[in-house]
């Protein structure tokens, strides 16, 4: 059903299919037939009619239905998801067969934190920019990182840290977003973006702190929080009192003005 209601756009969208240049299809597309904006979220497995992105650490909102964007926003958006790629390599055979396989395979779980990857690779891009390379994180490493680390096995990596108090109560097996290793400290780090509030924004904040305050008593490791977004707009209380007993807490700002240098030593 979902399909049916943008077929006529999604065929349009073919013409992009095998093109060399598949920009200057689209622009030419966008030119004569503006309603094809309405099949772009789709392409990217998305469903809603506006959009909010990060680009270069910059806020973006698009607006597939009423007041669309500038069709050079609309370009930028085809170019950085990769979908002129898709198109003029042909992994894209047929445009409404792809989407009926994106319908199929959509899962709300898969989608649901779409803005906090986004806000990680953001953290990664600034992490490798000032100088850190992927690498395995050991007690003699220097200038490396590494994602999703098991606190478990940075625990059984790092005995004389002891890092117990920062694991908290919870059953599950905690994982940090990134951890860096300088010669001179490990540093375990967060990452999240919210466009909307709610209570996890409180309870994230609430857990964070205590890492925060449990961590200041370990020798050599330290706890980073970067984190952005309106939805803390509705949370301001909270992130206070985190902010308050956190030394290392830090939105898009701070790293589009070089903090990961001054912060990783």
């Amino acid at each position: 059903e979902h399909v049916d209601e943008i077929e006529d756009e999604l065929n349009l969208l073919n013409g992009l299919v095998g093109k060399p240049n598949p920009e200057k299809k689209f622009r030419e597309l966008m030119k004569s037939y503006p309603q094809i904006r309405k099949a772009l979220p789709i392409l990217i497995a998305y469903r809603s009619k506006e959009l909010e992105i990060i680009h270069h650490g910059k806020s973006l909102m698009y607006h597939f239905g009423r007041n669309p964007n500038t069709v050079d926003e609309y370009v930028l958006l085809m170019r950085e998801t990769g979908l002129f790629d898709m198109f003029s390599n042909h992994i894209i055979g047929d445009v409404r067969d792809y989407v009926c396989g994106v319908e199929v395979g959509m899962d709300t779980n898969a989608r649901k934190n779409r803005g906090g990857t986004s806000m990680e690779n953001l953290v990664c891009e600034a992490i490798e920019a000032a100088g850190f390379k992927l690498g395995t994180i050991t007690p003699n490493a220097s200038g490396v990182y590494a994602s999703q680390v098991k606190l478990s096995r940075l625990a059984a990596t790092f005995p004389n840290l002891n890092l117990d108090p920062i694991a908290g109560g919870d059953n599950a097996e905690k994982k940090l977003d990134f951890v860096v290793k300088t010669a001179r400290c490990l540093y375990g780090i967060e990452v999240n973006f919210y466009t909307g509030g709610g209570s996890k924004l409180n309870e994230t904040a609430r857990s964070y702190k205590e890492i925060a305050l449990a961590s200041k008593d370990i020798d050599g490791f330290k706890f980073v929080w970067f984190t952005d977004g309106k939805g803390w707009n509705k949370a301001k209380a909270n992130l206070k009192e985190t902010f308050m007993v956190l030394d290392d807490l830090y939105n898009i700002n701070d790293i589009e003005n070089g903090i990961m240098r001054k912060v990783f030593i």
